[in-house]
């Protein structure tokens, strides 16, 4: 007892690693949906139509994320990633209640999401339900509505779960493995005596910084294009995009990861330190706060902060939006990734020493 409370640091980790795990884990994985975009297009617009978005958008889980021009600007508005479904409310939705006959509406879900479009599914059949119920009653018995949703998957009709999961761990992966390897590049030259023989050479800082990276860049390279090859023959992942475009995103994300190993690896000592670095800075938060498994809508507001801080969360929305949407250009995303490549190669180009310290 007296050896543990000699040591603040492990008896600290020991309290605070299973409550920070806790709070993370418990708030972190959810499959609960909340403050979903949908797109509403009105072509009815009468007082009935307008009830009914009224009726929908009045709880927590569904609030309107705009109004597309017509039919053919929604699935341009899916590819943006302006909402995560839709709805039209066609002409005669009102002539149809006032007849007594069931009022078709068409749900329109991103299927690209696919461990969450089955939810978001099921949570607006439900609001449907709800809505066409008199107000105080309960939903009418299944297929007696008074409002027949027609619901329609784009971009992963079949809601093939390989086409959500392969496109994941490319950028799991990549990020694991990249900052893994780069992390114990300068500490393992600091175990073993040989960085004083770099240091010796004439070498600049940011010419050995760039030389630690390129070996590692075409391995993260090829691993890319070893699991992109297997999810396409295996599982059958689609490529509705270019080739080119995910090949240079490709770079600019495998930038951010091996430069973060680089920062990793001049602030480690020992290679052991540096690699439990890299693994806990990589898997875990991507695993749990990018978007690969849970979406990121049903976590708490600092969770979704810390989320954005992940260089995996933007990476996800280009694999999937090039490989099942066919988009080409993300410009938030571009210009966060860059950023985060920018700052994470400098950092560690400025944190390398010239000297012994």
């Amino acid at each position: 007892m007296n050896h543990i409370l000699r040591d603040p640091r492990s008896l600290a980790v020991s309290i605070a690693m299973p409550i920070a795990m806790l709070l993370i884990y418990g708030y972190g994985i959810s499959t609960e949906l909340r403050d979903l975009p949908v797109g509403v297009l009105d072509e009815d617009k009468s007082r009935s139509s307008r009830d009914l978005v009224d009726r929908m958008t009045s709880g927590d889980f569904i609030r309107e994320g705009g109004r597309p021009e017509g039919r053919a600007a929604i699935e341009r508005d899916f590819r943006r990633g302006r909402y995560r479904a839709a709805i039209v409310i066609p002409i005669g939705y009102e002539e149809s209640l006032v007849r007594g006959s069931a009022a078709r509406v068409q749900v329109l879900v991103d299927g690209s999401d696919a461990t969450t479009a089955a939810t978001v599914d099921n949570y607006l059949q439900a609001v449907l339900a709800l809505a066409g119920a008199p107000e105080g009653g309960a939903p009418a018995v299944l297929g007696t509505l008074p409002i027949e949703g027609r619901v329609r998957v784009l971009f992963n009709p079949e809601l093939e779960s390989a086409n959500f999961i392969v496109p994941g761990l490319v950028a799991v992966i990549l990020v694991m493995i990249g900052a893994l390897l780069t992390s114990i590049a300068i500490a393992r030259e600091k175990e073993t005596g040989t960085l004083e023989q770099i240091l010796a050479t004439p070498a600049a800082p940011l010419e050995i910084i760039v030389g630690k990276v390129l070996p590692y860049l075409v391995i993260g390279y090829i691993d890319a294009a070893f699991i992109l090859a297997m999810g396409r023959f295996f599982f059958g992942v689609p490529m509705h995009g270019s080739w080119l475009v995910l090949g240079l995103y490709t770079l600019l994300y495998l930038l951010i990861a091996l430069s973060l190993g680089l920062l990793i690896s001049t602030l480690a000592k020992t290679q052991r330190i540096a690699m439990m670095a890299a693994l806990l800075a990589t898997l875990l938060p991507t695993l749990l706060l990018s978007g690969f498994i849970f979406s990121r809508s049903a976590m708490p507001l600092p969770l979704r902060m810390i989320g954005r801080l992940i260089p995996a969360t933007y990476y996800l929305v280009v694999i999937r939006g090039v490989l099942l949407k066919g988009k080409a250009w993300f410009p938030l995303e571009t210009g966060v990734m860059a950023a985060m490549a920018f700052f994470f190669f400098a950092a560690a180009v400025q944190r390398f020493r010239t000297r012994l310290e």
